[in-house]
This record gives structure tokens, C-alpha cells and sequence, in this order.
């Protein structure tokens, strides 16, 4: 069975099997941002699941701007005890825990922040009137968001966990740098793909060049943004290329972002029939990408059976195989899997058409599911994507407000300084 074969990353650190729990973003922090006893069953229950690689939803790198209330942020080294129990155990049973670190930049909730910041100047995300109209970055705060990827790499790998995997998809802010439609600058940071690359490969460099060599470091991407005009599979190959002479352990296939979500929110809506025949969303783009470079590839949506899997592995396409939601119903599946006791995967599939608020309410059932993983109990599917949605945005608001009222995550002088002190 090829997908219980180990995997030996460039890094020299040698993952159990081809699974990969993919992430999924938890909402379950303190609104400081810090882990709690809910995450750590989370990540236990993974764990014990028996996937090789265990990859945790968006950690945040600046406390101003979240993905959404409830993220884990780490800025420096205040929440490290609680990170350390987190990692603790997420790396039982030899899985390899992984932090999956982001900054989402004009897709930063308008609850949240409401006056988030992207490379260029620019239009809000279009999605239920839910952003604001995003600032440009100065050259300095571009320093300081690389500064702030690398310090919180550091801070990760003290608490114990193996590895990071810089988030560069679905349109969060390293995503809109790469994007030609959300990155219109003329400084060194935007132009031809080598500028728009620019601020993810110095990231990559300066964490490669300061963690331990065994500790592992990954990117996740686009193979497109699905946009008129915006990063597309063409630019993905050649990025990929660029990765690889970075040396990064693995890159993780994605595409998709909130205002062109294609495949992006788990449904088969955007995919071809052949597509959704061979399963895997991403393999046809990691297939072509194989012929340009050696980095082991992580294909991850789409999956359904245990044969797909299999041969998805030995064609040599994907390396890892990432399965997200599926677990989120099923935390032991990877076990059952590699037992063989399971060799097909029903997801559900609640909605016929596609409408905006569908994704959401797709992406708010799931969550509950990981809210009650995380509590200790039993996933309910039975529950309403209806209800679940109401939960998660009226929960989402009031803690955003709770933040608000708190000073938490406010702009501060020495945030200032960097926006007035730019040339």
C-alpha cells in the first residue's frame, strides 16, 4: 500500500506515512490568541489518528489582522506554554505537527479590522459585504511582515513543533503579493512574478537559514487564482521552480481564493468530469509540476476512495495526500485507512447549486465538527449548515467586538511609525 510508505523530506526528517491531516481553520484560540485545552484535544485526536503529518489551521502572525476571531496568534513568545502543550500533542503517536502560518491581509474580517492592508491599494473582497477596502503596505511594514513570519517560525519551533508551512494561497496576503490582479506595485515587491515572489522567498530563505535543519519548512499555493488577469498555472510552474532552489521540504497544491472560490471550499461545483473521476482536484496541475521539480508535492481535496489514493502515490504525482474535511467527520480515518478497514469516503454534499452563502455554511458545519472534536465528543452529522452558519458569524462578530472592547489586536505607536516613517 503505497500510502502507508514513509516519506524522507529534504530537511532529513522522515514522515511515518503519505497522510497528511490537511488544515482547517479552528476558531478555538482565547481572544488573546492564545491555544486552548479544546485545541490540544484537537490536535491529540489527530494525532491519534495515525496520519503522518499533521498540518494545524491558521496561525497569525500580526494580532491586528485575523482570518477570523479565534485564530492562535503568535507575534512573540507570551502564549509559548500553551503552544508547547499544543505541540506536545499533536506530535503523538510519530505524527509530524506542523503549524500552518498566515497573515490574510485584505481578506482580514471588517469586525476585526477595518482597514486591512494588502500590497497595493485596492477594492474590498467582494464576499457578503464582509471586508473593508484594503491600504498598501509601506516598504517598511513589507520588512516587518517578513520579520514577523520569521519570528513566529522561531517561536513555533521552541514550542515543539517539527515544522511551518508558510501559507501563499487562497488569497491571503502572500497570495496577493503573487497576484498580479491585488499586487500592482512598482518597488522591488511587484513588477514581474520575480518581485511578486520577492517577500514569499525571503521568508522561506531567513526561516530556512535560522530553524535547526531538521526542522521542516513547506509552502502552501495556487496552482491558480481562477481570476481573468491573476496568477495562473504558468507562473505557479515557475514558482515552484523558484521553491525548490530554496530548498522548502514540501509544497502543498491549492488554488482558488473568497472571491473565485472554484475548489477552494471542498465542493465539486468547479471541477471537471474528469476531474472529479480521478478524485484529486490539484493532481492533473502536481502532475505537469513533477516534470519541473523534485520537491515531494502535497495534493490535497477530492479524495474519496483508498484506490485514488494509492494511485495518486505511485504515479508520483502527489507525495503526500492531504485529507481535510473528511477528518474532521472521522479524526481516525488515516488509521483506517492504512488498516485497509475503510476504502471509501462519503462526504456530504448539502447543497445542489452554489450559491455565496453555500461555502460558508459548508465551512461553518465543518467547524462546528472540529468545536466538538475539540470539547471531547462525538462529530454530529446530523447537524444544520444553516444553524452552524449563524453560529460561527454571530460568534465571529462578538468576539471581534469582545477584542475591540478589550484593546486586543489595536494599532499602536511603533505600527504607526512604520506607515508615517515611509519614503
Amino acid at each position: 500500500m503505497r500510502i502507508a510508505e514513509p516519506l524522507p523530506l529534504p530537511c532529513g526528517h522522515v514522515v511515518k506515512n503519505r497522510i497528511a491531516k490537511a488544515a482547517m481553520s479552528e476558531g478555538l484560540a482565547t481572544l488573546e490568541g492564545a491555544p486552548t485545552d479544546d485545541l490540544v484535544r484537537l490536535y491529540r485526536r489527530f494525532a491519534e489518528g495515525g496520519a503522518g503529518m499533521v498540518i494545524t489551521g491558521n496561525v497569525v502572525v500580526d494580532a491586528r489582522y485575523l482570518e477570523r476571531p479565534g485564530n492562535v496568534i503568535v507575534e512573540d513568545d507570551t502564549h509559548l506554554e500553551a503552544l508547547r502543550r499544543m505541540a506536545a500533542a499533536a506530535n503523538e503517536h510519530g505524527a509530524l505537527s506542523v503549524v500552518q502560518v498566515n497573515h490574510p491581509g485584505r481578506q482580514t474580517n471588517r469586525f476585526v479590522h477595518g482597514h486591512p492592508v494588502a500590497p497595493s491599494e485596492g477594492a474590498a473582497v467582494k464576499v457578503l459585504q464582509s471586508f473593508a477596502p484594503p491600504r498598501a503596505l509601506t516598504g517598511p511594514e513589507v520588512l516587518d511582515v517578513i520579520a514577523r513570519f520569521v519570528r513566529t517560525a522561531l517561536v513555533l519551533e521552541r514550542a515543539g513543533f517539527g515544522g511551518v508551512q508558510i501559507h501563499a494561497a487562497h488569497g491571503y496576503l502572500l497570495s496577493q503579493f503573487l497576484s498580479p490582479l491585488t499586487n500592482r506595485r512598482t518597488d522591488e515587491w511587484g513588477g514581474p512574478l520575480a518581485g511578486r515572489a520577492k517577500v514569499l522567498l525571503e521568508i522561506v530563505r531567513q526561516v530556512r537559514a535560522r530553524v535547526a535543519k531538521g526542522f521542516v519548512v513547506g509552502v502552501k499555493v495556487n496552482s491558480a487564482d481562477f481570476q481573468r488577469g491573476g496568477f495562473d498555472d504558468g507562473e505557479a510552474m515557475e514558482l515552484l521552480q523558484m521553491l525548490s532552489r530554496e530548498g522548502v521540504d514540501f509544497v502543498e497544491i491549492s488554488g482558488g481564493n473568497y472571491e473565485s472560490p472554484a475548489l477552494l471550499f471542498g465542493g465539486d461545483d468547479g471541477a471537471s468530469e474528469r476531474t472529479v473521476a480521478r478524485e484529486a482536484y490539484f493532481l492533473e496541475f502536481a502532475e505537469r509540476a513533477r516534470k519541473v521539480t523534485d520537491v515531494p508535492l502535497m495534493v490535497t481535496g477530492g479524495f474519496r476512495t483508498l484506490a485514488g489514493m494509492n494511485a495518486a502515490v505511485e504515479s508520483g504525482a502527489a507525495s503526500l495526500v492531504g485529507l481535510a474535511r473528511p477528518m474532521a467527520l472521522d479524526p481516525a480515518l488515516p488509521a483506517r485507512l492504512l488498516r485497509g478497514d475503510c476504502t471509501s469516503i462519503d462526504v456530504p454534499r448539502p447543497f445542489s447549486g452554489k450559491k455565496p452563502w453555500h461555502s460558508l455554511a459548508e465551512s461553518a458545519f465543518y467547524g462546528a465538527q472540529l468545536a466538538r472534536l475539540g470539547a471531547g465528543q462525538l462529530p454530529d452529522l446530523h447537524a444544520s449548515y444553516i444553524f452552524s452558519m449563524v453560529v460561527q458569524v454571530v460568534g465571529d462578530v462578538v468576539r471581534a467586538l469582545a477584542r475591540r472592547a478589550y484593546g486586543i489586536g489595536r494599532d499602536l505607536p511603533e505600527h504607526r511609525r512604520l506607515v508615517e516613517g515611509a519614503t
